[in-house]
């Protein structure tokens, strides 16, 4: 009997059922950002927009956003972030500890994202209401005294000149995790600070037969690499042969529904999936339970949010933002409603614009999916391809032709005759399809998206599909050093970069 397992369930189960008295999303957001401006009044960012002034007010959302604009990364860093590098006091009270470098798949180069200590405390919060909502799962007693398998970016952290050290969100929060962690936390701080990706895979491999693994935390692509792995080193016809309580699964990064089929392929029973949304910014949501996958909002944990709708009040038609965008606060939200997010938090960033579009489904319970992102939307000929409906498009072509593709990009590209048409490059195990995928893949777009549908009777001439095995696109990723635990891979695809990735295929 798992005694240790069910005082720890008993334990979450009373900490979840305990009033907590807490107040209504808009007073507790309201709350948050008075908190917010409280704390960075005396900042360099706070003195030039007068947060001392705001504060005079009872709710002081309107004067914010008439004083504060909106920042993309490219000008908060300019303006502000490039100086927190160097000097303290700048967005946020003293001087970030980390940076953390984005393993996003947009941009040239790495973002650099500040990280403070309260910032630190914030995820950690959210990290541990996580853990309390487990509760209405029903998990086994047993997964609560099994070992966690936490599949992270590097946490060897690079020294900078300024005297922070820099690294990839999840290997800086594995970094800070505390000493007693290592009684339960796998791989163990010495093989997570191995930063060649093949290297550590090999660790990992050669270790898994000790570990009793009952959680595993990833970007399920990456999660996938290493579960196969292990399953071929050992000879295994599922993952639970080797770690029997495997039950749940923390995913996040990218949308889990493509990865549902491989996953089931490589388990003898079901996981319970939490989708979470932790990005460099910040931990903003998580699946709190059972009746569905759509995660629950961290309102109170000293983050305050905006939303503008992504449509043409907030857009343009090529996903770019408005000059005087119409901004909402929580209760002007609507359900079913698409939105680009709005952060202002406890690292110092303000009005915020994260490139992330949500939906809620349900105001009252603030229960929310992540739709896409600003960027991820291929509109140049009316097409209106947000990266939701390409992701669904592409479960149902696996379906329909009963292969698994979860790796794919796409990019809008113009033939000799300067004509627009749609260039895809999908993966599969061995780069095979056995029908004619362009067809099959044309015909679903346009039976879940009208736009499409009328963007291929006008200006959108061709589909084109290239099919490549899954080992060739990792070593597209690797050449673009984009190999690693934490990488999400690319899915809309500028022009410029396909056109990168087709040269690198043909070669």
């Amino acid at each position: 009997m798992a005694l240790l397992g069910n005082i720890i369930k008993q334990g979450i189960e009373i900490s979840a059922n305990f009033p907590s008295g807490q107040e209504d999303i808009q007073t507790q957001q309201i709350k948050q950002l008075k908190g917010l401006l409280e704390s960075a009044k005396d900042t360099s960012f706070g003195l030039y927009h007068g947060f001392t002034n705001l504060l005079e007010s009872s709710d002081p959302r309107g004067p914010f956003a008439q004083e504060v604009p909106v920042f993309d990364y490219h000008r908060m860093d300019e303006e502000w972030w490039s100086q927190q590098q160097k000097y303290p006091n700048i967005t946020w009270p003293g001087k970030p500890s980390y940076f953390a470098l984005s393993s996003g798949t947009t941009g040239k180069k790495s973002k650099r994202i500040p990280v403070t200590e309260d910032m630190l405390s914030s995820m950690r919060k959210v990290g541990i209401d996580l853990v309390k909502d487990l509760s209405s799962f029903d998990l086994p007693a047993e997964v609560f005294e099994k070992e966690v398998f936490v599949l992270s970016s590097s946490a060897d952290l690079n020294a900078n000149i300024h005297g922070f050290k820099e690294g990839e969100i999840s290997g800086i929060n594995v970094h800070n995790f505390p000493g007693w962690y290592d009684f339960f936390y796998r791989p163990g701080k010495e093989i997570a600070e191995i930063s060649d990706w093949d290297t550590r895979l090999q660790a990992i491999v050669k270790e898994a037969p000790a570990w009793d693994i009952g959680s595993i935390v990833g970007i399920p692509s990456w999660i996938l690499i290493i579960l196969k792995a292990i399953i071929k080193e050992y000879k295994l016809s599922s993952i639970h042969e080797i770690w029997p309580d495997l039950t749940l699964y923390s995913t996040g990064g990218v949308a889990f529904d493509p990865y549902e089929e491989p996953f089931n392929k490589i388990t003898s029973k079901p996981l319970t999936i939490i989708d979470t949304y932790l990005a460099s910014e910040g931990f903003f949501g998580y699946r709190s339970g059972p009746q569905s996958m759509h995660m629950k909002m961290a309102f109170n944990h000293n983050i305050y949010y905006e939303f503008i709708p992504f449509d043409d009040r907030g857009f343009d038609s090529m996903g770019n933002l408005l000059d005087h965008p119409k901004i909402h606060y929580w209760e002007e939200v609507e359900e079913g409603q698409d939105y680009a997010l709005l952060i202002s938090t406890c690292a110092g960033a303000w009005r915020y614009m994260i490139g992330d579009t949500i939906r809620f489904s349900s105001k009252k319970e603030g229960l929310f999916k992540i739709t896409g992102r600003t960027k991820f939307f291929l509109n140049v000929v009316g097409s209106q391809l947000s990266e939701e409906k390409i992701n669904d498009a592409i479960q149902k072509l696996s379906k329909r032709i009963n292969n698994s593709i979860t790796e794919f990009s796409v990019a809008a590209l113009k033939n000799e005759d300067d004509e627009y048409y749609h260039q895809w490059v999908l993966a599969t195990e061995d780069g095979k399809i056995s029908e004619n995928v362009t067809s099959a893949l044309d015909e679903i777009l346009k039976e879940i998206n009208k736009n499409y549908a009328v963007a291929r009777s006008k200006a959108l001439k061709d589909v084109r599909v290239m099919v490549i095995s899954k080992e060739k696109y990792h070593q597209f990723l690797e050449a673009q050093k984009k190999k690693g635990g934490q990488v999400k891979t690319p899915k809309v695809m500028p022009s410029e970069k396909m056109e990168k990735f087709l040269k690198f295929l043909e070669s």
